[in-house]
């Protein structure tokens, strides 16, 4: 059965289908010694390269799905490589599967990151269409007024478009840092913390809580790890109509 190259390369968990897309546009993916071209299908058994390097479509194809959650840590990066040397979130994760990041946290905010071994999950839970919440424990240097809330949940047009929070709710504090939670259902860089300074508030603390109905487990320490039970496996398989 053929399928698409570029989802056949996320399933195998090489990268998400934007990425593979992107790829292919840049002539730097070869099926069966010729590059290929958007649109082009193929079979697992197929031979594709990346940049030159045979990569095995059959390697995820029968294995189960695995997502398991980390509590990153902030000044942890979350990518594979940085000149400066500093620790990346690949570097705490187990190495018996190539695991595939859904989001990402910046070098400040700490909190909830989930991997998967299946890259079509990860695109799909990635993917604004699938409308999937994301929420993060804020803490706010400022004095909120009633109307600044009413402005984040109706909306402010930011650099890159209008951005909002579905929910605001005060989560307690004292003195000049209040707390709060926030809920959006997109995942643009900064994209909380932009809201927020849009108003002339500054974030001193950023904790992602929750990703869909997956939360941070209050037991999971900094920089840990922890596979998802089956049943929260199927449950985000379900939200993006995967089987």
């Amino acid at each position: 059965m053929t399928e698409r190259l570029q989802k056949l390369i996320a399933t195998a968990g090489y990268g998400s289908r934007r990425w593979a897309e992107r790829l292919i546009e840049q002539g730097r993916i070869e099926v069966n010694n010729k590059t290929a071209n958007i649109g082009d299908k193929c079979n697992i058994t197929d031979r594709v390269k990346i940049d030159g390097r045979t990569i095995d479509l059959e390697r995820y194809s029968e294995e189960e799905t695995k997502v398991l959650i980390l509590n990153k840590q902030a000044g942890v990066i979350c990518s594979n490589k940085d000149e400066e040397g500093r620790k990346s979130v690949y570097d705490l994760l187990p190495k018996e599967s190539r695991w595939v990041m859904v989001g990402r946290l910046d070098l400040n905010t700490s909190g909830l990151l989930l991997f998967t071994n299946n890259g079509d999950l990860a695109n799909k839970l990635m993917h604004p269409s699938s409308q999937i919440d994301r929420e993060y424990a804020v803490r706010v240097l400022g004095q909120v007024e009633q109307e600044d809330l009413k402005k984040l949940t109706e909306g402010i047009e930011l650099d890159d478009g209008f951005a909002k929070f579905n929910r605001v709710t005060a989560g307690g504090g004292e003195g000049a840092n209040r707390w709060y939670k926030v809920v959006l259902k997109e995942g643009r860089k900064r994209e909380v913390r932009r809201l927020w300074e849009a108003l002339g508030f500054k974030v001193s603390r950023l904790i992602r809580v929750r990703f869909g109905e997956i939360r941070l487990p209050e037991r999971l320490r900094a920089n840990q790890f922890d596979y998802l039970k089956p049943g929260q496996v199927n449950l985000l398989l379900r939200s993006v109509k995967l089987k």
